[in-house]
């Protein structure tokens, strides 16, 4: 006899202070999830897994992939190809950077992750363009992104989706503790488990929608700014 399914809301696109934009601390990200009620939360760092590894140490990501005191961490990263940003959640990866969205996308579903395309219509940031997107065998298109400039990229993002009958999910992009689960999916599943969610991911159609706030938005440009330019005097004085 089949279980009855339900629904979990999950933030499938957060950061920890180990990407080089980021300034959440791992404990924060847990501690804030909780608070709003989220049922997990994939941790999707820039070019790293090394939260994943953090979160692991700390007895919060279990090997079997069942949650944590009620509380899921899927694994991911947020790879730099060479065509623009891609999500790989469920696996733990090395540093892919400058790989291309084609091979990164082998890699993910050869370790059995999903690859999802976030902000692809997205300006300011490097999404993976349409042109490519076309040809990538993509498992859902973020189709809201918290943290995305422009309101129409956004819609863009949905309107592609629509056009190819693509599954959707939504993120924060969390970079600062006060943005996770701001935007998140809703996945449905039997029980509450990393390969439940990369199986609702599949399927995802229902996301909710909600922009960071002003203060939230300008935050997070500070602290890009001030680590991008950190980085660059560490460098300087090497």
């Amino acid at each position: 006899m089949n279980e009855i399914m339900r629904k979990f809301k999950i933030d499938l696109h957060c950061h920890s202070y180990f990407s080089s934009d980021g300034v959440s601390k791992p404990e924060e990200i847990v501690a804030i999830a909780r608070s709003r009620g989220l049922d997990g939360f994939a941790i999707t760092d820039h070019n790293t897994c090394d939260c994943v590894d953090y979160y692991r140490q700390a007895g919060l990501i279990r090997e079997d992939g069942m949650p944590v005191d009620g509380l899921l961490i899927i694994p991911g990263q947020e790879i730099s190809t060479a065509e623009g940003h891609l999500l790989a959640l469920g696996v733990v990866l090395p540093n892919l950077k400058g790989i291309s969205a084609h091979e990164a996308v082998q890699m993910i579903h050869a370790k059995g992750g999903v690859a999802v395309a976030p902000h692809p219509y997205d300006i300011f940031r490097a999404g993976i363009r349409e042109k490519v997107l076309d040809s990538l065998e993509l498992d859902a298109i973020e189709v809201f992104n918290a943290a995305t400039t422009l309101g129409y990229c956004n819609r863009r993002a949905r309107a592609y989706a629509e056009r190819k009958g693509a599954a959707m999910t939504a993120g924060s992009d969390a970079h600062l503790p006060q943005a996770v689960g701001v935007s998140y999916s809703i996945l449905e599943m039997e029980t509450l488990t990393v390969q439940g969610v990369l199986a609702g991911i599949r399927n995802s159609r229902e996301v909710v929608e909600n922009y960071l706030s002003t203060k939230e938005a300008l935050r997070k440009t500070f602290h890009n700014l001030f680590r991008i330019k950190a980085k660059k005097i560490n460098f300087n004085l090497k």
